[in-house]
């Protein structure tokens, strides 16, 4: 099983104010290679990362207020990791977290980023040192992402993480596209706004067997915080490039999570997951088209009562009766922007809204991105708000 880091990080988020998030939830065009998968067109994949990574520099309206930017499972170029990076460092503000998926490289390579960013991976190290000691594994694919803090004093910090669960391409027995396993994953507690995330990829919040799972043990680690230190995990952040986003194991997983009853789970219950996705659009070599990718969504206690409301672009539901309040997004290629609710009880104001959708942005030919407008009248607005950026 991973082993959980606890990751110091300054961060000097608002108090007593609700944080910003964007999901870009853009397509995967995936090959296979002699290393796992390989992005077919990555030249054009990273002017359409750099797209958003200019809006976001940017800051039109309320876009400098941004803490939060998610990107897909391998969705960065490999061979633009220095350049994403770059773009972090010189053009972001202070207190941006950036989550990307990069596509597959080898472990002798991933070893040697972890080496390159030692400060913040020491303890990663020493666990796929582990893994290296054991066999002949240098060559095998990994699946991986980068969290990039862009502190307040605006030193930028790389931690990076391994996925721990197969890619959808291992499906079929083929040893040559074995992957490798990641052994860790970052708790980050950020000072001294005491907000707390973690950043896994996809599968990795299923991955489970009868005796242990990822998500037990994320839920063990988040009430172990709380009873020592009255904090919990305030968000969950997971990125992902899946084809079934409503399958019925992420329902069992997410109910599980936040509707247990054989015990108190404090550490987890005011948790805000956001699953970010890729769109539609995805094609993946040897996958049938017509795949169910998209469907962004944000999941949150259902005691925060959101109102069943469906529009074009994003419906609430529970999840097919999960103990959830979820806000789900359509499939299109979208920049979703959205606000981390962090009210912790039922508020009696009628004013409140837990979950306020900023913007809905779709891009054109020219890769620029325009605001979508919201035509069907707002009924749940109380709840749900679509406002201007």
């Amino acid at each position: 099983m991973p082993e959980i880091i606890d990751a110091q990080v300054n961060l000097e988020f608002p108090l007593g104010h609700h944080l910003h998030c964007m999901v870009a939830q853009i397509p995967n065009h995936l090959r296979r290679a002699a290393v796992g998968f390989a992005l077919v067109e990555p030249d054009e994949k990273w002017r359409l990362i750099s797209s958003v990574l200019d809006l976001v520099a940017a800051g039109d309206g309320n876009l400098k207020k941004l803490h939060f930017l998610l990107f897909p499972e391998s969705s960065l170029p490999a061979a633009r990791f220095d350049d994403m990076l770059a773009e972090i460092a010189e053009r972001f503000r202070p207190n941006t977290v950036t989550v990307f998926g990069v596509e597959h490289i080898r472990l002798s390579e991933y070893h040697a980023l972890l080496e390159r960013f030692r400060g913040d991976n020491a303890e990663a190290i020493h666990l796929v040192e582990r893994d290296i000691d054991s066999g002949d594994v240098l060559d095998m694919p990994v699946n991986w992402c980068c969290i990039a803090v862009k502190e307040a004093d605006g030193r930028l910090r790389v931690f990076l993480e391994a996925k721990s669960h197969p890619f959808h391409g291992e499906e079929s027995i083929d040893k040559f596209h074995d992957l490798y396993r990641g052994r860790h994953f970052y708790l980050f507690r950020s000072q001294p706004a005491c907000f707390n995330f973690m950043a896994i990829i996809c599968l990795d919040y299923l991955y489970r067997d009868l005796y242990s799972s990822n998500i037990r043990k994320i839920v063990d680690h988040a009430n172990q915080l709380y009873f020592t230190t009255r904090q919990g995990l305030d968000a969950l952040f997971v990125i992902q490039c899946n084809p079934k986003p409503e399958h019925h194991a992420y329902r069992d997983v997410i109910s599980g999570f936040y509707g247990e009853y054989l015990e108190d789970m404090p550490g987890v219950r005011e948790t805000v997951t956001v699953f970010g996705n890729v769109s539609e659009e995805t094609r993946i070599e040897n996958f049938p088209d017509g795949s169910c990718f998209g469907s962004s969504s944000v999941v949150i206690n259902r005691n925060h009562r959101l109102a069943r409301v469906s529009f074009s672009e994003f419906v609430t539901d529970d999840f097919d009766g999960a103990p959830v309040c979820r806000l789900r997004f359509g499939k299109g290629t979208r920049l979703l922007y959205f606000n981390l609710t962090q009210q912790h009880e039922i508020d009696p104001r009628t004013s409140r809204v837990p979950l306020k959708i900023h913007a809905i942005m779709g891009i054109d030919a020219n890769y620029a991105w325009h605001k979508l407008m919201v035509s069907e009248p707002l009924a749940g607005y109380e709840i749900v708000r679509v406002v201007d950026a």
